[in-house]
């Protein structure tokens, strides 16, 4: 019997097919909802588009439609508390396409056990025939960003998840580098402005509305209506940041996202800025409602939960899984490992350049 995982790394790494599997019993049902989500899912796995924004399509989005814009999204999910040998997986999706902002490329990478740093946003390494190399998952992005739109990126927006706030300005100095010198590598004076925000979920922060029989600020389920902003009174005295309650509740109270931004070199307005990222929620691929976080960085949590899949299984007396990976070139640079206590990082195995441009994670 095939695995589910082996089934997605052999068609991913080895063969070069985005696949879509789902269980016999839900199709023979053949509810139409069930069926319209699969066709949602293989719609944009073959390079469709399900939703677009009337304000991308007209280019009414400032600071977006403008001039061409690369939303990214980045996250990095760590094994299991216990699995002591299994790395973390890093995972960033850029847009594709301009000015719909509806396509993202993904990415993937092995890192040290635990490391929240993204340490292959940019690389430079020796190369025997070419000298001093340089890559990582900015540059091949922008590259493929430039091949499918014709232009190079002027703008930079770039949504982090996981991230806490102890680790704010850590994880800035490091990735916003990074990002500086992928821009750098690719043409010397080519230093597009950066937005740099963070994606927070896990907090204990809840928002209800002062009167609940009022239809015009609470839904049937009696939680916020979607689209509800709070950055004022309790978020940050000096620092910009709000609460988006993008999506509508369905089961329990709604738990708003929130949004922290670090860096802002584009000028977004506190309205623009959140007018932009709940508007982006009604463009995830794999629904027709709003999601509770951006696309983007929802985007890179699947990515790198799909990578999971690529390690190589080996489950352990507890049952727990400790993974190792296969081996294989990492994504944009060379074959290597990296070490973390006594245990080596193996790279994941390298997706197949037609893979990389669909959404195989979705």
């Amino acid at each position: 019997m095939v695995l589910l995982g082996d089934l997605k790394r052999i068609c991913e790494t080895e063969l070069g097919l985005v696949s879509q599997c789902c269980l016999t019993k839900h199709v023979f049902k053949m509810s139409k909802q069930y069926l319209a989500n699969v066709a949602l899912k293989i719609n944009v796995k073959v390079g469709g588009r399900n939703t677009v924004l009337v304000d991308a399509l007209a280019r009414r989005i400032r600071l977006v439609t403008d001039r061409p814009t690369i939303i990214f999204g980045a996250d990095v999910t760590h094994p299991h508390p216990g699995e002591d040998s299994s790395p973390s997986i890093a995972a960033v999706v850029a847009s594709q396409d301009w000015p719909e902002i509806t396509k993202y490329a993904g990415l993937v990478s092995a890192q040290a056990h635990r490391q929240e740093l993204i340490q292959d946003l940019f690389k430079v390494w020796q190369d025997p025939q070419r000298g001093t190399v340089t890559g990582g998952m900015i540059k091949e992005l922008l590259i493929s960003f430039k091949r499918a739109t014709g232009q190079k990126p002027q703008r930079i927006i770039f949504y982090r998840d996981g991230v806490s706030e102890g680790q704010f300005y850590q994880v800035l100095l490091f990735e916003l580098d990074a990002i500086r010198k992928a821009c750098a590598s690719l043409e010397p004076n080519y230093q597009p402005p950066v937005t740099f925000v963070v994606v927070q979920k896990r907090h204990h922060t809840r928002l209800f509305a002062n009167n609940h029989n009022d239809q015009r600020t609470v839904d049937r389920s009696g939680n916020i209506l979607p689209g509800t902003v709070v950055d004022s009174k309790i978020c940050h005295p000096t620092e910009f940041d709000f609460y988006l309650c993008s999506h509508a509740g369905i089961q329990g109270t709604s738990r708003p996202a929130h949004y922290h931004v670090l860096w802002d070199e584009n000028k977004f307005t506190a309205d623009e800025l959140q007018t932009l990222t709940n508007n982006l929620c009604y463009t995830y691929a794999r629904c027709t409602r709003s999601v509770s976080i951006v696309p983007p960085a929802y985007y890179a949590h699947l990515a790198a939960f799909r990578a999971r899949f690529y390690m190589e299984p080996d489950t352990s007396d507890s049952g727990s899984v400790a993974s190792g990976a296969r081996g294989g070139p990492p994504q944009g640079g060379p074959r290597s490992s990296t070490r973390f206590g006594n245990v080596a990082v193996r790279p994941l195995p390298a997706l197949k350049e037609n893979v990389k441009r669909v959404m195989f994670y979705c």
